[in-house]
């Protein structure tokens, strides 16, 4: 298992060198000058100028990255050009509304996709109920393909302007989380239900269940300790990989509910030129994606030796 770590955790590192030289790069392809945008359009050129070489922006490249790594390892992300707060203060107050945001999507997911497949499996076994199978099928094919985005435009209109039971946007009290959760929620808990029911017609099938049917063992014994570990390791390992996804993909949605999380910060930082936030936000969500595969791999290992997931 030792080595399994430091495998994983190598990995990890090399990743995250990537994730810090792709943030720094990606944000200087977009079009525009970042001080021009801060100053405004009127600003007199020598204030342009010096507010560059303050910032450094005159200097090679090279020489900008070596300077950013170098503030990361002192943990300086730098300051908003447009509002002059530091990077590192905006990331720890809007990075936990993310995160709330993310896991609790997928507490949703799993609670609602694991009973949903293991009902359709033990509904539809033996080619019974060909009708129900086909409706299922069909519903979480639609809905696994719905952009999380439009689904939250249309809880929006729907559920908050049009019946107004939701807020419409903001972050606060139990019932703001409920429109934002499902837009995220929907088509992940589709995707797992469908593999969690072919998982579960795959162990169905196997004669140690054969055996606990006749047997008459209680239904929930049958699936709950019989049926549900051993589909643990396929349903983990994309299970898994769907919580990181919920992380880097809260952006959009949180644009749509003005949430006040990193996600929203990244769409408002990149209209406004601010790349000092956008770099900073997309290294952080990209750390905290690296981290979630990290844990999924080690948790794959250690209920299955034999998993492979850390030596490809």
């Amino acid at each position: 298992m030792t080595s399994v770590v430091v495998r994983g955790a190598l990995r990890c590192a090399v990743s995250l060198a990537l994730v810090v030289t792709a943030s720094f790069l990606m944000v200087r392809l977009i079009p525009g000058d970042p001080v021009r945008a801060a100053l405004g359009v009127d600003a007199p050129p020598a204030l342009v100028a010096a507010k560059r070489h303050e910032l450094g922006l005159d200097q090679p490249l090279a020489t900008q990255f070596r300077r950013y790594v170098g503030g990361l390892l002192h943990g300086d992300l730098g300051t908003s050009l447009v509002s002059g707060e530091p990077v590192a203060e905006l990331v720890r107050t809007r990075l936990p509304a993310t995160l709330q945001l993310a896991c609790l999507a997928f507490a949703v997911v799993v609670a609602v996709s694991v009973p949903l497949g293991l009902l359709a499996a033990a509904a539809t076994r033996d080619g019974r109920a060909p009708r129900t199978e086909l409706a299922f099928t069909t519903a979480a094919s639609v809905l696994a393909g719905v952009p999380d985005f439009v689904l939250a435009a249309g809880l929006t209109a729907g559920l908050a302007v049009g019946l107004p039971l939701f807020p419409v946007a903001g972050g606060t009290g139990a019932s703001s989380f409920v429109l934002p959760v499902t837009a995220l929620s929907v088509a992940p808990c589709a995707l797992l239900a469908r593999l969690v029911r072919v998982e579960a017609l795959a162990v169905l099938s196997q004669d140690y269940m054969r055996a606990a049917r006749a047997k008459r063992l209680p239904a929930r014994t049958r699936y709950v300790r019989h049926a549900l570990p051993n589909m643990l390791v396929a349903f983990l390992a994309v299970a898994g990989n769907l919580l990181p996804g919920l992380i880097a993909g809260t952006a959009l949605v949180e644009k749509v509910f003005a949430w006040p999380g990193l996600g929203s910060v990244i769409a408002q930082s990149v209209v406004a030129l601010d790349h000092a936030v956008v770099q900073a936000a997309v290294l952080v969500l990209g750390t905290a994606v690296l981290l979630a595969n990290l844990l999924v791999d080690l948790a794959l290992a250690a209920l299955d030796p034999r998993s492979t997931v850390l030596e490809r």
